[in-house]
């Protein structure tokens, strides 16, 4: 009597290999959160952090109340999701920047095309705008602002500066002067905080070239661009 022989099972893919499919339920809570989170940016603009309510961000997003509850445990830490999520990749941006083995000046185009791009023209100027009004009345919010974001690039732009003066870019006549970069990288990102509060307020009267402002600023910190 012949024997049946088993056959082989197909060899499974390695587990880390194999893409785990989001459930359905899955993708609409990721759609909520991402829902909730642009609703309570669009309140905490118009209305400000503090008065902002999350029965409105609820109304917003189209979700109960109860719903952001199950995502954000109050309204700080919605708005602190909201900084991690816009910001951080920029973030991350600029800290590659910072690190790229490219000459300063060329950093200095960089960053003011990543600013009118990344940040005037997206709403990330938005969340800038909440810091600037409702930091000094929620110091929370201002220290988690500059922990995550705000120290972070003052630190990719100090070391780049003190790698430049040690690789010899900076001329013996400019040294003071990115001493003082180093020693204050605000002069840097100052030209980016006018644009956002004079746009906000005074650019109907007189709108602002937001690149032109930032070029003529690296202009004057790093020299001329034709004679980079």
């Amino acid at each position: 009597m012949a024997i049946a022989r088993k056959r082989k099972a197909a060899p499974s893919a390695p587990a880390a290999t194999r893409q785990k499919t989001p459930s359905a339920r899955a993708i609409r809570s990721a759609a909520r959160r991402e829902a909730i989170l642009h609703a309570a940016l669009d309140e905490f603009s118009a209305r400000g952090f503090a008065a902002a309510r999350l029965d409105d961000v609820a109304k917003r997003a189209g979700v109960a109340k109860g719903t952001i509850y199950l995502h954000f445990r109050d309204k700080e830490a919605l708005f602190q999701e909201i900084v991690r999520s816009l910001m951080t990749p920029f973030v991350g941006t600029l800290e590659g920047v910072f690190a790229a083995d490219v000459p300063l000046r060329a950093i200095a185009d960089q960053l003011v095309e990543l600013f009118v791009r990344e940040v005037f023209g997206t709403r990330r100027k938005d969340i800038i705008r909440l810091i600037i009004t409702e930091g000094p009345r929620f110091p929370k919010l201002a220290e988690f602002y500059y922990r995550e974001v705000l120290s972070r690039i003052f630190n990719g732009a100090r070391a780049r500066l003190r790698r430049a003066v040690e690789r010899g870019e900076i001329s013996h006549t400019t040294l003071s002067r990115f001493s003082h970069l180093i020693t204050f990288p605000q002069l840097i990102a100052a030209p980016g905080m006018v644009a956002i509060i004079w746009t906000g307020l005074f650019d109907r009267f007189e709108p602002l070239d937001v690149r032109e402002l930032l070029r003529a600023h690296m202009d004057i910190l790093f020299g001329e661009r034709n004679a980079a």
